[in-house]
């Protein structure tokens, strides 16, 4: 009855691994990973001066119902039809739409789209395909928007050899006295974006409008992901009271999205696997975050109440936009917080510390793919004694494990006198069952935060390391990285005690083939980091064994199959 019972627990264990597994990888934006049952189902509730601006706020260009909400009808002239403007520095290639002067598509230079030699990486974009924008503009009034035809000052619209900055500056006609003008400010070597507005009152009342800027994009994943791993892609909001907070395409749809509504300082963003955009106003400007759905786009942006601008007057306030990679340093250098758009999960105390060291290894060696391997060897190594006290219990039990399995056949039909048995022979040789978990469990955390680190870090994108693998960002193009790593989890599962019951055995043999399959579409860095990671573990528990006086015996796990 005990075996059966320890059979049961067995199985339930391995399915449960499964699940944490499954959970863990939709932690990144989908569903609090031990608390599922608490996540949120509060009604979105807009305050009540943002309830109104929100509304007035047009929606995306092409999208239903391109008229101000609530704003008196313009004269009917006839519209211009929209022309885009490309405008290129070092890092970008950026087009601008004249309706409302937005940025609706950044390529970025120095980032392939897939391996390398392939056309850079375009992240925003508005074709038939995928929406991804960048808009501003005026509520509150009859004032320029973002669907407001403008005009592109004559100017520069390359960023030329040796100048350090370029400016491109787009004006707005007078709607009843009022001009929009947009000036972005792009620097050398920056994806951070200068976007001035200045607003001009050529009328004969005053005017106090106020800005928003917004970031808008379809649904679709980022095509980096796979079944078997998942990123988060949404909207988020960052601010000192609330800190980063992430808002599912999903809870926008089922109007459940949480997130902080008001706020003097942070961001807004939009999020996917190693870019992402977002709109920072100045620190200390109070503003009203919002995140709604027109259609089948998504929207997360601020609103902000400007200053009353007096007849003959103009005002003119600063914003950034950046638009690039997840890169740490230069994330860190924008805006106190951005970084956080790099989510590293619940590890990410962990997570930090190994990719500096992960970094500062990769400034002496110059490689990724060997900067991981080194990485993993100097944690396996301050891990060692650690791992020693785990691997010597576990050498025991191998040990003596020929004895417990003649008593178990000797007493198969007393099960009480089995036990008892059992307990005797462990303390007979001093061995602790649960000696090999406990040291390997500390352990667990600082593999996951590794994991993450190597999953998130745009710096694996296009990475070489030898031969085929090109790419530390994409899966093995042969699969012989998967096969050496099913290979090295077979030798450590052999290497390891196995349990005394037949369907335990075959359950130990079992977890690592099913485990194995997930890493054939994993990116080739994670498959690299977990084989060095098992090679090390068999030459660390070869040893040790070794060293006991354990013998040599495998039990393949056919011939376990094979037993009746």
């Amino acid at each position: 009855m005990n075996d059966i019972r320890r059979s049961i627990l067995w199985v339930v264990f391995g399915f449960s691994l499964i699940m944490i597994w499954d959970k863990w990888q939709v932690h990144n934006g989908k569903q609090p990973t031990f608390f599922p049952g608490a996540a949120v189902t509060e009604q979105v509730q807009v305050p009540a001066g943002a309830a109104a601006a929100n509304a007035d706020v047009p929606p995306v260009s092409g999208a239903a119902g391109g008229s101000v909400a609530g704003a008196p009808a313009t004269d009917v002239a006839p519209v211009p039809a929209a022309q885009r403007h490309e405008v290129t520095t070092d890092v970008f290639r950026l087009t601008f739409n004249s309706e409302g002067g937005s940025l609706i598509g950044a390529t970025l230079l120095r980032h392939a789209s897939g391996e390398l030699g392939s056309p850079a990486f375009e992240l925003l974009a508005q074709n038939d395909q995928h929406t991804y924008v960048a808009q501003s503009g005026l509520i509150g009034g009859n004032f320029p928007n973002h669907k407001t035809p403008m005009t592109l000052v004559p100017g520069p619209t390359a960023l030329a050899d040796g100048q350090d900055e370029l400016v491109v500056r787009f004006e707005s006609a007078e709607i009843d006295g009022v001009r929009l003008v947009k000036r972005y400010t792009l620097k050398r070597g920056s994806y951070e974006i200068g976007v001035a507005h200045e607003l001009v009152n050529a009328g004969t009342q005053p005017v106090t409008p106020q800005l928003y800027v917004q970031l808008v994009r379809d649904g679709r994943k980022a095509e980096s992901e796979t079944p078997f791993y998942s990123t988060f892609t949404g909207p988020a909001v960052y601010s000192s009271a609330q800190k980063y907070q992430k808002v599912e395409f999903k809870h926008i749809d089922d109007n459940k999205a949480d997130f902080e509504k008001t706020s003097n300082d942070g961001y807004v963003a939009m999020v996917q696997h190693y870019f992402a955009s977002a709109w920072l106003l100045p620190e200390g400007t109070a503003r009203e975050n919002f995140v709604r759905k027109v259609d089948n786009l998504y929207a997360v942006g601020a609103i902000t109440a400007l200053p009353a601008v007096a007849p003959g007057a103009s005002l003119q306030t600063e914003a950034r936009l950046f638009v690039g990679p997840q890169e740490e340093k230069v994330l860190e250098k924008v805006s106190p917080g951005l970084e956080l758009v790099k989510d590293y999960g619940m590890f990410t105390i962990l997570a930090k510390p190994l990719y500096w060291l992960l970094e500062k290894i990769h400034s002496f060696v110059g490689n990724w793919g060997w900067s991981i391997v080194l990485l993993v060897v100097l944690i396996k190594a301050a891990f060692y004694w650690l791992n020693a006290s785990a691997y010597r219990s576990m050498a025991k039990m191998k040990k003596i494990n020929p004895r417990i399995m003649e008593m178990r056949e000797r007493l198969k039909s007393n099960p009480q006198a089995m036990q008892q048995e059992m307990m005797k022979i462990y303390r007979e040789e001093k061995v602790n069952p649960l000696g090999g978990c406990f040291p390997i469990l500390i352990q667990i955390p600082v593999f996951i935060a590794l994991y993450w680190v190597l999953l998130s870090s745009v710096e694996m994108r296009n990475a070489p390391w030898i031969g085929w693998i090109t790419d530390l960002s994409t899966k093995d193009p042969f699969f012989v990285l998967p096969v050496i790593m099913t290979a090295t989890t077979l030798i450590q599962t052999a290497l390891n005690p196995l349990p005394p019951d037949p369907l335990q055995a075959k359950m130990m043999w079992l977890m690592p083939l099913m485990f194995s399959v997930m890493f054939f579409f994993f990116p080739a860095g994670l498959v690299l980091y977990w084989i060095t990671n098992n090679v090390l573990t068999i030459v660390q528990q070869a040893f040790i064994n070794h060293k006991l006086g354990v013998p040599v015996k495998i039990t393949l796990p056919f011939e376990l199959f094979r037993k009746q």
